[in-house]
């Protein structure tokens, strides 16, 4: 049971940096590492439960305002 949430959080990560790569016009390693740098995959994994109901623009919205709030001036 545990390895299908930890497939289903990955996979969700997955999407988030995908939808953010779109957003923002970088690259895939560009994003992953803008997130892990940040702790913005800290962040989505920890939060799944909540951040996995919500629409493409509220995540793309809220991972903004998170990395704002850490003091990226990247986005």
């Amino acid at each position: 049971m545990e390895n299908n949430l930890e497939y289903k959080v990955n996979e969700f990560v997955i999407f988030c940096i995908e939808i953010f790569k779109e957003e923002s016009g970088l690259s895939g390693k560009e994003t992953y590492e803008l997130f892990d740098s940040y702790g913005v995959l800290r962040y989505l994994t920890e939060n799944y439960d909540l951040l996995h109901t919500q629409g493409d623009k509220w995540l793309i919205n809220d991972i903004k305002s998170y990395l704002k709030i850490r003091g990226c001036d990247k986005i």
